[in-house]
Order: structure tokens, then sequence, then C-alpha cells
């Protein structure tokens, strides 16, 4: 039987709501800070599923190293790169070429 992921998904698109502009955090940031450290690859399968909700900026979610690994989810020539360098972000080869001043960590910027 299928494990139903629904409200761990609904959880990673509260957080990446939360992503401001220009800034971008890792699908293993996001695994961390919901206390699923190792579920990076789910936090993934969420961002490939969220185009069903518009207000989800699955954009701003990379790998570890700032690859753009989801961008064939987009489905056109790589929107996901454009709606980045549109916020400011720099990407040269499909990766992220300022990654340590535009990272977000949900976990610092949403302490208590």
């Amino acid at each position: 039987m299928a494990k139903d992921h629904t409200n761990f998904f609904n959880s990673v698109y509260d957080v990446a709501r939360l992503i401001p502009p220009g800034r971008v955090t890792s699908y293993g940031a996001i695994a961390h800070y919901l206390g699923s450290k190792g579920s990076a690859r789910i936090v993934g399968w969420a961002m490939n599923a969220s185009g069903i909700h518009e207000d989800v900026p699955a954009h701003r979610v990379v790998n570890r190293a700032g690859i753009l690994t989801g961008k064939h989810h987009f489905g056109t020539i790589n929107p996901m790169q454009k709606r980045l360098e549109a916020e400011g972000v720099i990407v040269v080869d499909d990766k992220i070429q300022n990654l340590d001043q535009v990272y977000w960590d949900p976990t610092v910027e949403l302490a208590l």
C-alpha cells in the first residue's frame, strides 16, 4: 500500500511559500526544517507535484549544490532559470553561481 504524503507535501508547500524572491533553499533544508532530515527526495516529489498550487514558488528550491535539478518538471524551455534570473539569482549551466549569497535556510530564517 502506498503511503499518503499529503500532509507532508502541504507542509513543504507552506515552507516554500515563505522563501523570499531572490532567495533559494534546498530540498534537504526543507526536510530538515520539517523534522524529516532524510526526506529530501520526498520534498523533491512535493515540488514536482506542486504545479497544481500556483502559489508555490518551486523554482526557488534546488539541490544542495545549487543545481536546478527540478528544471525538467517545468515543461517549457528552462522557465526555472528564467524565473530565478528575473529575481536576481545568477544561474550558469543550470547552477546558481551566488548560492552563498542567496541561500535561505528555513531552520535559521524561521527560528523563533
